[in-house]
């Protein structure tokens, strides 16, 4: 019987070591998945960014998260950038030492965008382009999750027509139910003011604006409408002529 016991203890002692060692994880070495979309983890195939929309720079947010338990020490990491037209406005690209820090898993970053370095300002007018960026290798991360190793950008350098502005799909709601016809100076006017670029209207939204999905609701919407309305008086009570399109027609809202 005493044999019998002690083997049981034995047997035990072993469980336990062996439950031990594997609950111990090894922060030192972990996955890295970074994506644009949403930080709630919506992956979107690209992000836009447009040259024309900011005068100096603009950016472009990510998001990093790490597949493992947070560490008791900031970990640092660098993107890189490859591919597509890359060759050509990368003097326009600002990368940051990008940091997680301790005690937490994830982050949301930016890659910023410099309208006055490029070095042609013809450059994606008439067509965009491409540039994609992922992690510069690091021994404390591994290569994200399949669709989380890299993302890309599209790269604009005109004021291009919303594509909800003559039609969306209902509860979204089309721009010109809101700020009538379109036009390219109407619109830039409108980003000027508003500091609001391809935003959508959902007539069903309860939040007046939401920044993380560019949304507003029907009643934030009208809102904007009366915003433009004073910033059009106030512009044409300051100059001689009216704010008119590229068309030679006068600005409504």
């Amino acid at each position: 019987m005493k044999k019998l016991i002690l083997f049981a203890c034995m047997c035990f002692a072993l469980v336990g070591c062996e439950k031990e060692e594997v609950s111990t994880f090894n922060t030192q070495y972990t996955a890295l998945n970074i994506w644009v979309g949403t930080q709630a983890g919506a992956v979107y195939e690209s992000a836009v960014h447009n040259y024309s929309y900011v005068y100096e720079e603009g950016d472009v947010t990510f998001y990093a998260q790490l597949s493992g338990m947070p560490a008791d020490h900031d970990r640092t990491f660098h993107l890189e950038a490859f591919g597509g037209d890359s060759a050509l406005m990368i003097n326009t690209v600002r990368l940051e030492d990008y940091v997680i820090p301790a005690g937490a898993v994830s982050g949301v970053f930016q890659v910023h965008f410099n309208t006055r370095k490029l070095t042609d300002a013809d450059l994606f007018t008439t067509k965009d382009g491409m540039i994609y960026f992922r992690v510069v290798p690091h021994e404390e991360f591994a290569l994200g999750t399949e669709g989380h190793q890299q993302f890309a950008v599209v790269l604009k350098n005109y004021l291009a027509k919303p594509t909800n502005w003559e039609t969306a799909n209902y509860p979204q709601m089309p721009l010109s139910h809101y700020f009538g016809a379109y036009s390219r100076v109407k619109y830039q006017f409108m980003i000027e003011h508003l500091g609001l670029k391809d935003f959508q209207v959902n007539y069903n939204a309860q939040t007046s604006y939401d920044e993380e999905t560019n949304v507003v609701s029907n009643s934030y919407a009208i809102y904007l409408v009366q915003v433009m309305q004073k910033a059009l008086v106030d512009y044409n009570a300051q100059h001689d002529e009216p704010l008119t399109d590229e068309f030679g027609l006068p600005i409504t809202f």
